[in-house]
């Protein structure tokens, strides 16, 4: 059985405010430093095996004092890279909620996409591949992964088998974990959005 310890990196100053997407520059604040420490400190008791984070800076922020815990390198993947929100990347969510194709995109997560951007379906399609790949190549891994809400949302969604429309009802808050177990092709939910600040 392979587990991922899926990690939502850290909060942010622009958190609920502005659809940040991969917009360059966005550091975690001092809340988000603080359930970064408080995620490596929950993580040193579950063997982990590898640690992995997107490429933006807020997730290897988040992944640099899990790596320093648990004396790991932090490997960089794309595969779990935040989803690519073109146009809208960068914009306050105020500023998008007269948008018709914003509103387009929260009802129709499962066929809607950003302008110039990715679909749901595409991110997930990465996010999946990656994971069944490495469940393939170490079924005994213990896999630690510092990613993004829609990255960790879409796992999750695969597993339970619901539809990306749905979206809404699963929950990923900054610097929670949740827990995915595949083994042989089957995957199971072990926790959702878990928080570790105390």
């Amino acid at each position: 059985m392979t587990m991922f310890f899926l990690v939502r990196h850290g909060a942010h100053g622009l958190v609920d405010r502005v659809l940040v997407g991969r917009m360059p520059g966005v550091s975690l604040s001092e809340e988000g430093r603080e359930q970064a420490r408080c995620i490596a400190l929950m993580l040193f008791s579950k063997r982990i095996t590898a640690l992995q984070s997107s490429p933006q800076p807020r997730a290897q922020e988040t992944a640099h004092p899990i790596a320093e815990r648990l004396s790991l390198p932090i490997e960089i993947s794309s595969a779990i890279d935040e989803l690519d929100a073109g146009t809208w990347t960068g914009q306050p969510f105020a500023a998008l909620s007269n948008d018709p194709l914003w509103t387009a995109w929260n009802s129709a997560r499962g066929s809607a996409r950003p302008p110039q951007g990715e679909s749901m379906v595409e991110l997930q399609t990465r996010a999946m591949a990656h994971v069944n790949g490495i469940a393939s190549a170490t079924p005994e891994g213990r896999i630690a992964m510092v990613s993004h809400a829609e990255v960790i949302r879409t796992i999750v969604m695969n597993v339970l088998r619901m539809p990306l429309d749905e979206f809404h009802r699963i929950e990923i808050a900054p610097g929670t974990i949740s827990t995915v177990a595949i083994e042989a092709g089957n995957a199971a939910i072990v926790s959702l959005n878990q928080s570790v600040v105390t």
